[in-house]
């Protein structure tokens, strides 16, 4: 154990959320159930907000595990584990992830100097869209190693596409192993040829045990992996539940050191010969944030697919000034 990680160890684990909007303040109220950090603090440029989120979360404490949770300023970044930056517009009804890039990446570029003035020792994790474009921003941004900066990437759209597997083969969501990979966005890809439960592939759970899944069921599942950000925001306007979770289960991975595989978005360095471009493969997430990223035998179709998702990002990098 390194001095730094055994230093770690001693002091209480701290999680600064920037935002305390939607996704912020549900965030803090998933780790305050969790119980993952011991010290949670809001901050926000409203700091009403932030303070008033706060006080909430503080009067459900009797009836969760004990933590301090406050709404405090980017000095409380200082000794942070995990800054989760969610701060940023929040999509519209019919607006896309890359429609908000300009607008978000502004944001970003007030925001991240300022946390990294007070902690360069925090895992950034970022929760704000177009995601893998912002993610790309706060590494430049920050100036921080690339495995020091994370976003959310697709584990949300990874857990979607194994509800609905779930839903259609009749067994929990946990019990089935697949990946979306590339753009948390439209030209995300799912991973159909490695997909399975109970270590079968789907074809061969199909044969032996019933059940079907031909091309036009896997068009409607992926697309409905998809569109599910759309269809949530049009009736309800903003999607938050799923993502704190999702959040938490990143934040755990981290401040815990648990190698978790993961599909978080992270800076490409000769990976399927891409390069300079932020985007979702599995990832092992521990305290170093993204040590490595996992290859997988992608078909031809998949790896010709993760090649147009990435185009895509860098085309939407390629319009920021960085």
């Amino acid at each position: 154990m390194t001095d730094e990680t055994a230093t770690t160890s001693k002091r209480a684990v701290r999680v600064a959320i920037v935002g305390a909007g939607n996704v912020g303040a549900t965030c803090a109220y998933a780790l305050l159930l969790n119980g993952t950090a011991a010290e949670i603090v809001l901050i926000d440029a409203n700091r009403e907000r932030a303070e008033g989120e706060a006080m909430d979360l503080n009067h459900g404490m009797p009836f969760t595990r004990p933590a301090r949770v406050w709404a405090g300023d980017y000095a409380d970044c200082a000794i942070a584990d995990v800054v989760v930056l969610t701060a940023g517009a929040a999509q519209r009804p019919g607006e896309t992830r890359l429609d908000l890039l300009k607008r978000n990446a502004a944001v970003f570029q007030q925001i991240v100097p300022q946390v990294v003035q007070h902690t360069r020792e925090a895992i950034l994790l970022v929760a704000a869209n177009p995601l893998d474009a912002l993610t790309y921003a706060a590494w430049k941004t920050s100036g921080l190693p690339a495995s020091r900066v994370v976003g959310s990437g697709t584990i949300l759209d990874t857990a979607r596409f194994r509800y609905l597997l779930g839903q259609r083969f009749g067994v929990e969501p946990r019990s089935v192993h697949a990946f979306i990979i590339g753009e948390h966005g439209d030209s995300q890809v799912a991973i159909w040829s490695l997909a399975n439960i109970a270590g079968m592939r789907l074809d061969d759970f199909c044969r032996m045990n019933g059940g079907t899944l031909d091309a036009e069921a896997k068009r409607e599942i992926a697309q409905n992996a998809r569109r599910a950000a759309y269809d949530i925001i049009r009736r309800k306007g903003a999607t938050y539940y799923a993502i704190a979770a999702a959040l938490v289960r990143i934040i755990e991975a981290i401040v815990r050191d648990q190698n978790s595989v993961l599909t978080v978005s992270s800076l490409a360095e000769n990976v399927y010969g891409l390069n300079d471009v932020c985007l979702s493969l599995p990832g092992v997430v521990n305290r170093q944030g993204v040590s490595r990223v996992l290859l997988l035998p992608l078909d031809a179709e998949e790896r010709g697919a993760l090649e147009n998702s990435a185009r895509i990002i860098r085309e939407a990098i390629a319009t920021l000034s960085l």
